[in-house]
């Protein structure tokens, strides 16, 4: 009999599991709709997030499993691309332009943050480098063992950017007037149960096909893909339902906030200012790129400061999702990012970089 269990491929997650799970979820909800009730822009993804980190930080173990998270993920894409053919594809003749700036305001600030980090908190230069690299967070976590860097400041300062901007960009763009305070429904039609089942057929199979492909965010990008096309065709009409979008607006708060699960208060504390300044310089340099793309073409400001923050790419994309700022350009210059830290990052490491065992000779 233990012979048959053990051979079995599907293994029952634990009863910790599920009630970690469950706590994550249960937290996470009341968290983003807290902040719905108060009129907080970004209220469901921002509240999420702010309230399960809270958790993780006070020691409660929560999670949300991979199968949960792909499920987010594909719920996410299926959302945007139904906004995506109401926008039909804005300003494209802006993208080659800003993309190109992107890339040089990503170099900027990876190269500031990472100046700042050697210069004031005495890190080594691999480590900073891989701190200040905005994006591709799995890839800089290889790099970072492979290398021997500083694997806990780097998430500390990664992780804070993230919390950060995904927490204070909804803020700041209200505040400024250019993105509304209360986030706007963004679909008044829902799809028949028929469109329903084609658009999630269609989104599972384009984001296996983009994960054998080895594409970033697969799930997110195939379901968005695929949910374009067939709006865009005309062949579906109406999106998901309000309460479906909301859960995948909480499941992706709930999922940066969980970063924090693995995190000591040690480990946090002894690197919060180094991520605070490190975070202070990247955004300085974002800003001046910003401006320059905000004076020079007729792209809207709000879309063009959530293209260039250096966020995670699903955390800015359900942003614009939330916001009502055009995910098209949003998830053209944040996918354009991650294959540029991607490819840049290695390189970039192995020229200047060095490993903390050099410090220590």
């Amino acid at each position: 009999m233990k012979q048959i269990t053990a051979s079995l491929p599907f293994e029952w997650p634990s009863r910790a599991k599920v009630l970690g799970t469950a706590e994550t979820l249960i937290i996470g909800a009341a968290g983003g709709l807290m902040f719905l009730a108060l009129g907080l822009p970004g209220g469901l993804i921002s509240g999420s997030m702010i309230a399960v980190g809270i958790a993780a930080i006070a020691g409660r173990q929560l999670s949300v499993p991979p199968l949960l998270t792909q499920t987010v993920l594909v719920l996410l894409g299926i959302s945007l691309g139904s906004v995506v053919s109401r926008h039909l594809i804005q300003q494209v003749s802006a993208y080659p332009l800003t993309i190109g700036l992107l890339a040089l305001a990503t170099f900027c600030s990876t190269f500031g943050s990472s100046y700042y980090l050697q210069r004031v908190h005495g890190w080594d230069r691999t480590s900073a480098f891989l701190a200040g690299s905005p994006g591709a967070l799995s890839q800089i976590t290889i790099l970072a063992v492979e290398r021997g860097a500083d694997l806990p400041g780097i998430a500390v300062v990664q992780t804070m950017r993230v919390i950060i901007l995904t927490a204070a960009l909804p803020m700041v763009l209200a505040i400024a007037g250019v993105a509304p305070s209360v986030s706007p429904s963004l679909t008044t039609a829902i799809a028949s149960p028929l469109d329903l089942l084609e658009l999630v057929a269609a989104s599972l199979a384009a984001s296996l096909v983009l994960r054998l492909m080895k594409f970033p965010a697969s799930w997110m990008f195939g379901a968005m893909i695929a949910s374009s096309v067939l709006h865009g065709a005309g062949w579906v009409d109406g999106g998901l339902p309000n309460w479906v979008r909301g859960v995948s607006l909480v499941g992706i708060g709930a999922l940066i906030g969980g970063r924090f699960a693995r995190m000591r208060i040690k480990t946090l504390a002894g690197h919060i200012n180094a991520a605070l300044g490190s975070f202070a310089v990247a955004v300085a340099v974002s800003a001046i790129f910003v401006g320059i793309v905000a004076l020079t073409t007729q792209v809207k400001f709000s879309d063009v400061v959530v293209a260039y923050a250096p966020g995670a790419m699903d955390a800015m994309l359900a942003l614009a999702l939330t916001l009502h700022i055009d995910p098209i350009f949003v998830g053209a210059h944040h996918l354009s990012r991650f294959v540029f830290v991607t490819i840049a990052t290695p390189g970039i490491v192995h020229l200047f970089g060095r490993t903390q065992d050099d410090v220590d000779d």
